[in-house]
């Protein structure tokens, strides 16, 4: 090993390589044992977690580890491409560790701490184990959303484990907040799949600090259990704003999840607007266009210059797929709209004058769906048109909603295929 220590917090990240120079992936947590034999000698170390392409997280055994240096981490080159699965008595340290309620003592008081950040040790025998913890003292530990947002004060210490008591221990609730910054550098789909990896004690704690945003974002990503889960932890005023910030469609199928009561008591709870998008997608077969639809597409009058089309669809809160088609209707522009005049594809807008209304280049081939179509039916025409969005429309040609390909992706693979990514793999044949 070139290096003997290593602080967590700054392998968190780390690419990893096979011994020809190959990037295999990034570390995202180390897997340690806190109990068992030698555990005097501190938790030893079994294994890191790599996020590998696909955004799947992977084992890999530190006795593959051959150098930690110079910001990257040198394997023997053979992954075991199976999805990384925690196992009872195994620990995450940045899942799981940091932020944790620890005490240390001063002149015979105990002190409240938390912890930031952990250093792993190599010992004589090649073994690798955790010895220093990066403290912060006399802080308000509690959970906090948004903690991650302020200012942290209070002295930080290095200090030996055995200096610290209730490493151990799980213990009540604690913050987020150096797990968060550790993973600050994610999208939303990688952040669920490090959330996915965690206890639900961890989760909740999570998406307790996380703001209303980012969590509507993550939930989107997750796999159904692990959004119920978060969503009935939550308190009844904060789940009815996340569902409000969630793509209308996503609310949807979480909602229709939960007992009719709790579904009407959230809905009670949110904006008016909102609440009604949600009880029209209610009443659809979720297999329908109807059910698979967002109620929020792009939608302009007949009037609108090409450079309005455009500015709406580059708005970054603005799905792709939904930012493809721009749909033309006469008043009133919410849906459910006026009549239906046409679509325009985003390709087309980038090929015509920016003065030009969108009117005068209606693409009179894409014909939109009722909301009772089924999933065969909708998957058909976008097949047909080669798109990856279709218009919803009513018996009166109003315009409900889009249906976009990524639903319908969603409705066609297993219930679990955000779980089941990967098989064994030789990454390297060395």
């Amino acid at each position: 090993m070139s290096s003997s220590r290593v602080f967590v917090a700054r392998l968190n990240g780390m690419s990893v390589f096979d011994p020809l120079g190959d990037e295999v992936g990034r570390v995202r947590d180390v897997v340690v044992t806190l109990t068992g034999r030698a555990a005097h000698h501190g938790p030893r170390v079994i294994g890191l977690v790599v996020e590998v392409p696909g955004r799947r997280r992977v084992f890999v055994p530190i006795t593959r580890v051959t150098s930690i240096d110079a910001g990257q981490v040198i394997t023997t080159g053979l992954v075991n491409m199976r999805r990384f699965q925690q196992r009872p008595g195994e620990t995450l340290v940045v899942g799981e560790l940091f932020d944790r309620r620890v005490t240390v003592h001063e002149d015979g008081e105990p002190v409240p701490a938390v912890v930031e950040d952990i250093a792993m040790d190599l010992q004589r025998g090649g073994d690798w184990r955790l010895t220093k913890l990066f403290v912060r003292k006399g802080v308000d530990t509690g959970p906090a959303r948004g903690l991650r947002l302020r200012r942290r004060r209070g002295e930080t210490v290095l200090l030996d484990l055995e200096e610290v008591e209730g490493l151990h221990d799980a213990g009540p609730a604690q913050a987020a907040t150096a797990l968060l910054e550790a993973y600050e550098d994610l999208k939303p789909q990688d952040l669920a799949e490090a959330i996915h990896d965690l206890s639900p004690k961890r989760r909740a704690e999570v998406a307790d600090a996380l703001d209303d945003e980012t969590l509507a974002d993550v939930m989107e990503e997750l796999p159904d259990d692990d959004r119920l889960e978060i969503l009935t932890h939550l308190p009844s005023e904060r789940a009815a704003d996340i569902l409000e910030v969630m793509q209308p469609d996503d609310a949807t199928d979480l909602l229709a999840d939960l007992p009719v009561d709790t579904q009407e008591q959230l809905l009670q709870l949110m904006e008016p607007d909102e609440a009604a998008d949600l009880r029209r997608l209610l009443t659809y077969d979720e297999d329908t266009a109807g059910g698979l639809m967002t109620t929020e597409p792009v939608i302009l009058g007949p009037e609108a210059s090409i450079a309005e089309a455009l500015a709406l669809v580059r708005r970054e809160e603005v799905h792709p797929a939904v930012a493809s088609l721009v749909y033309v209707t006469r008043p009133p522009h919410e849906t459910p709209t006026g009549r239906l005049l046409g679509s325009v594809h985003i390709q087309r807008l980038l090929r015509e004058p920016p003065h030009q209304p969108v009117g005068s280049i209606l693409d009179p081939e894409i014909d939109p769906v009722s909301p009772d179509a089924s999933l065969g039916e909708v998957t058909r025409a976008l097949a047909t048109y080669n798109l990856v969005a279709l218009p919803v429309t009513d018996g009166e040609g109003r315009l409900l909603g889009a249906v976009t390909v990524d639903d319908v992706l969603d409705h066609i693979l297993p219930d679990d295929w955000r779980e089941d990514r990967g098989e064994l793999t030789e990454v390297s044949d060395v």
